[in-house]
């Protein structure tokens, strides 16, 4: 299959699991996934599965992405923050909708790595932060769209008070060992309005830095 049948099959495979979002769709496919996966793995980059990358984490499938981009819902002014940096290729998509994307991970390798991608890319958008993702980026609050990539089993409170009225946040709730739920949680002058969207695994959100391997 030449790159160009590839990448029509991809779009083609977002579409028939329900991603119907125009801007989504676009920004699916100009970013190529194949760059954010080093090693035996980038040939199956068009592929929809998770696949392994540095520090013992995944970079999501892309029907996940895509899924959880669309329910986000971001407009071209948003400030977006991203709890778990990954390879990166979450917070690329993000880029082509948003005016900011910061971007948050625990482990030193993927920030540094993915920051390098970003510079070489040309995403001059993202901001790449070494920190504790369950604290949020309080310095750069409120955001107007807030996505974690690492299951909690409540959305973290810090990061509800980041999101300002009026914000949407999509994450992965539930308990590390069993299937988690994906939530899109919409914050109101009222409170918090809960939306679940559909099953999901994502690893644990984790306090603290990591360890890189």
């Amino acid at each position: 299959m030449t790159p160009a049948e590839q990448k029509m099959a991809f779009l083609f495979s977002l579409r028939s699991r329900g991603i119907t979002d125009k801007t989504v769709l676009t920004a699916m496919e100009k970013v190529d996934r194949a760059a954010f996966i080093r090693g035996t793995f980038a040939d199956r980059a068009y592929e929809d599965t998770p696949l392994p990358i540095a520090s013992g984490q995944t970079i999501s499938q892309p029907s996940i992405v895509a899924l959880m981009t669309q329910a986000l819902d971001v407009q071209p002014r948003d400030k977006v923050l991203e709890i778990g940096t990954g390879s990166g290729y979450q917070a690329a998509i993000l880029a082509q909708l948003a005016r900011r994307v910061y971007t948050v991970d625990r482990y030193a390798t993927l920030v540094s790595q993915a920051q390098a991608l970003f510079n070489d890319l040309g995403y001059h958008t993202i901001t790449a932060i070494l920190g504790d993702g369950t604290r949020g980026l309080p310095e750069q609050a409120p955001f107007d769209r807030i996505i974690l990539t690492a299951a909690a089993e409540d959305p973290p409170s810090p990061l509800l008070a980041q999101l300002r009225v009026g914000g949407i946040m999509v994450l992965p709730v539930g308990q590390s060992d069993t299937v988690q739920t994906l939530v899109k949680v919409h914050k109101t002058e009222n409170g918090l309005d809960y939306e679940e969207l559909r099953a999901s695994r994502f690893v644990p959100l984790m306090a603290g830095l990591g360890k890189d391997n």
